[in-house]
């Protein structure tokens, strides 16, 4: 299960909306072992498309040297989806390289009636995805 406050939560989706119609993207950091998601950092969808999400190299280094000097561990990497459902793609799972992760997916499409975004999280271990409980906290 994945639980994160409110204030992440939000922040996520903001990112998700303000991107659209490209695809955004980040991680949230948080200590390391502790599996509990603190620290936001948007990245920039190097690719620019509605369609496919890649971190730029430089920004992605620079981001894993600043969490290692921080004692630090990506919790959560998320990404949108414009114009499908929150279910990560082939390509999504080939990119998942991080076992001990919560691969958020937020879609910005209203495919099913609910709003205009769907909140979901994935385990993915070895190209196998499960589908996570997602609970939402005022705090830890």
């Amino acid at each position: 299960m994945l639980t994160l406050t409110q204030a992440l939560y939000d922040r996520i989706v903001e990112h998700a909306r303000q991107d659209h119609p490209d695809e955004a993207c980040g991680v949230v950091a948080g200590p390391a072992g502790t599996g509990r998601p603190e620290r936001f950092i948007p990245m920039l969808n190097a690719a620019r498309s509605p369609t496919f999400y890649e971190f730029d190299s430089k920004d992605l280094l620079k981001l894993y040297r600043e969490m290692d000097d921080r004692d630090e561990e990506p919790v959560i990497v998320y990404h949108s989806h414009t114009a499908t459902e929150a279910y990560p793609s082939r390509t999504d799972v080939t990119y998942a390289n991080e076992p001990n992760a919560h691969y958020v997916l937020v879609s910005t499409a209203d495919k099913d009636g609910l709003g205009e975004f769907q909140f979901r999280s994935y385990s993915i271990i070895d190209g196998v995805i499960t589908e996570e409980e997602v609970q939402v906290v005022e705090a830890y």
